[in-house]
């Protein structure tokens, strides 16, 4: 059974005194082991579409399902509950408690679930290459080095799927570079379901699919493995928002 599955959902915002059409019957499934990126533009419904699939909002009409379980008809608490156990969430902007070490970011979800620790947290820190600098406070920390504790968080209760709006958004180049090749290697080494929001053709190109939203419509899906490069990635998702 496929982890995620999006089925013609909508959802319109009320906006400066107008309505603005986010989303207008879209629907995408994500396999399990499966890397998706979500490309358009500002604007476009990417975002919300992640945070439909995250619970973080409710469509007007369609369904999203997580797990095999229908997220709109939960409560509040039920949803927030599901979501600290079944999907792991990624921001741009990190979201780490600054008074905490890495380590203790890492199992924050974990003691708020009221769960045993193990081993688990160390094996997920060495994976993310942070071992030396567990200890380490966000404010000694790279903006690299936060982002892979923030993947390290959202992985910490074996999520059904992984949702990264925007990770490398606040990244350099390198940075940027070591998040996409850790989100791959978690795909294809660990079998994780990662569906990954982004504007970049490059970061984009580290995914298995590409899903391109323009104006609130599916518009495009591909595979990235038909391209020789980035480049060519660009020009196809050129062309399907044209």
């Amino acid at each position: 059974m496929s982890p995620l599955h999006v089925t013609n959902v909508h959802k319109t915002y009320r906006q400066g005194g107008r309505d603005v059409r986010a989303l207008r019957g879209v629907s995408v499934d994500v396999n399990r082991g499966q890397f998706l990126a979500i490309m358009g533009a500002s604007g476009s419904g990417k975002s919300t579409l992640l945070h439909l699939m995250g619970g973080l909002t409710k469509p007007d009409s369609g369904e999203v399902s997580v797990d095999g379980e229908a997220l709109a008809p939960m409560s509040d608490g039920k949803l927030t509950r599901f979501r600290r156990d079944h999907i792991g969430l990624v921001f741009q902007s990190f979201n780490l408690i600054p008074t905490l070490s890495a380590r203790e970011n890492v199992l924050l979800p974990l003691r708020l679930a009221g769960r045993p620790i193990g081993d688990r947290v160390d094996e997920i820190i060495r994976t993310l290459g942070l071992f030396d600098r567990r200890h380490h406070k966000p404010d000694a920390l790279s903006g690299g080095e936060q982002q892979r504790v923030a993947i390290g968080r959202a992985l910490i209760n074996d999520p059904a799927v992984i949702l990264a709006d925007e990770p490398t958004g606040n990244l350099d180049s390198v940075n940027s570079k070591a998040v996409c090749e850790l989100l791959r290697d978690l795909c294809v080494m660990h079998g994780k379901t990662i569906v990954m929001v982004t504007h970049e053709p490059s970061v984009a190109a580290y995914a298995s699919d590409v899903a391109v939203i323009k104006d609130g419509l599916l518009v495009d899906r591909f595979p990235t493995e038909v391209f020789s490069g980035h480049g060519e990635l660009a020009a196809r998702y050129q062309e399907a928002v044209r």
